[in-house]
């Protein structure tokens, strides 16, 4: 028996699960989850659709959602834009 290898981006095919992902990544992850989930996004959707609304190029992008990088929070907001994303604070209750 033949198994592949899991892989998130087959299963980001719409904006709500692409929405349910972000917002169990931002709850329960750090900075790195979330560029990785950008990443996986950006993958489901396609490198050069989101080159082309973020006005960045296709390799500026791999590179700032890399393992390690640290882009730049303009960056992050651009990426998060284009896959149809955004951020909404809530309060915390203690």
């Amino acid at each position: 028996m033949e198994t592949s290898k899991f892989d998130i981006a087959d299963y980001l095919d719409s904006n709500e699960m692409i929405a349910e992902y972000l917002n169990s990544v931002l709850e329960e992850g750090d900075t790195s989850d979330l560029i990785i989930a950008l990443r996986h996004i950006s993958r489901a959707i396609g490198m050069t659709k989101i080159a082309d609304k973020t006005g960045l190029s296709r390799p500026s992008i791999y590179k700032a959602l890399s393992d390690g990088a640290k882009p730049q929070f303009s960056t992050i907001m651009k990426v998060l834009k284009a896959v149809g994303g955004q951020i909404k604070i809530n309060p915390i209750s203690n």
